[in-house]
């Protein structure tokens, strides 16, 4: 077994607009442009080693005060189906066999029991704007949906309380640490607010951001990190990563290559 000594960033820079610097600075090179009552966005250009030399990340901003989540499922969703007064849109955790993988709360009703796995983490929204952060064993008991509006299981978790977990510092632990793709993730930050983080190749000007090329997990983790987030957790990337970001009457889409069944909705409260 071998540890990963170095920072886990410590490979990335972020464009600055003058050169590239660390990640560390990622957090000062953010625009946050405001998209609706709740919501703003923004973006940046990371560089890293081998399919990384050029990723676009792109990062929208919730407060759950002021927005509230659904989940929309269907055989074949895509941020296509979420134009109807959606702010923002996503795909839901992870997938087994066409469905929702773990445990799922959709409409107050429990959709999915609880999967197994030492890094998956629960996130439940409740109709008052909380956001709760739920460990496995949490997850099997009945009682938990209770108050749940909308939520759902996934893996691997990237933050706990603002610490990166061990599996994904030290090699052998049963993550992969080295396989690159494009991510998607979810956070919440010290302020309570939601972070949703896509990367997409940024190769030839952009033309090419459907190919699945990006981030390992420990770097994902690292973003997070930087952006400020207490809790995080990997959604389904690759081909199936997309985003709906709704900036007053424009539709900005990051559409993925193939559909999921479940999806991810803030509307305004």
């Amino acid at each position: 077994m071998t540890a990963l000594l170095t920072p886990l960033w410590v490979a990335l820079s972020v464009w600055s607009g003058g050169g590239w610097a660390p990640l560390s600075g990622l957090a000062a090179t953010l625009r946050w442009r405001p998209a609706a009552t709740g919501v703003s966005w923004s973006e940046a250009r990371l560089s890293g080693p081998g399919e990384a030399w050029r990723i676009r990340l792109i990062v929208a901003r919730l407060d759950p005060r002021m927005v509230r989540f659904r989940l929309d499922r269907a055989a074949q969703w895509s941020i296509d189906r979420a134009t109807d007064g959606a702010l923002l849109a996503i795909n839901a955790g992870q997938f087994a066999n066409g469905l929702p993988w773990g445990w799922t709360v959709a409409d107050g009703r429990l959709r999915g029991l609880a999967g197994i796995g030492p890094l998956s983490v629960g996130v439940a929204f409740d109709s008052s704007g909380g956001v709760h952060w739920l460990e496995p064993d949490a997850l099997r008991d009945p009682r938990v949906q209770f108050g749940v509006s909308a939520g759902f299981q996934s893996y691997p978790r990237l933050l706990a309380d603002g610490v990166v977990p061990l599996p994904l510092r030290e090699e052998g632990r049963g993550v992969d640490l080295t396989h690159r793709d494009a991510r998607l993730a979810l956070g919440q930050d010290a302020d309570g607010n939601i972070l949703v983080a896509l990367t997409r190749f940024d190769g030839a000007g952009g033309a090419l951001g459907f190919v699945p090329f990006g981030l390992t997990v420990p770097e994902m983790a690292s973003v997070m990190q930087v952006l400020g987030a207490r809790n995080a957790v990997l959604l389904d990337g690759g081909i199936s990563g997309q985003l709906l970001i709704r900036e007053g009457n424009r539709l900005r889409r990051w559409r993925g290559l193939r559909a999921v069944p479940l999806g991810l909705i803030a509307v305004s409260r």
